[in-house]
């Protein structure tokens, strides 16, 4: 199961066990892998725009979709 989450057997014993500190984003992939994703609604409810699917938009300053803009490569 490690294996398939690409996390270390300890890491995914800390989720088994719920240790805080766990990545969300690794308990997502692992109800995703179990078919159980929509569960995840239940412990942290989607935001009400979110939830009623409204587009949000792009500034048409900050450029196209999928472009790195200079100032966000201050990393």
């Amino acid at each position: 199961m490690a294996e398939r989450l690409l996390c270390s057997p300890t890491t995914l014993r800390a989720l088994e066990s719920g240790r805080p500190g766990t990545s969300i984003g690794l308990l997502a992939h692992a109800l995703w892998l179990f078919g159980e994703i929509d569960s995840l609604d239940a412990l942290a409810p989607a935001p009400a725009g979110l939830a009623a699917k409204r587009r949000v938009r792009r500034s048409a300053a900050r450029g196209p979709a999928g472009v790195i803009a200079e100032d966000e490569r201050d990393f």
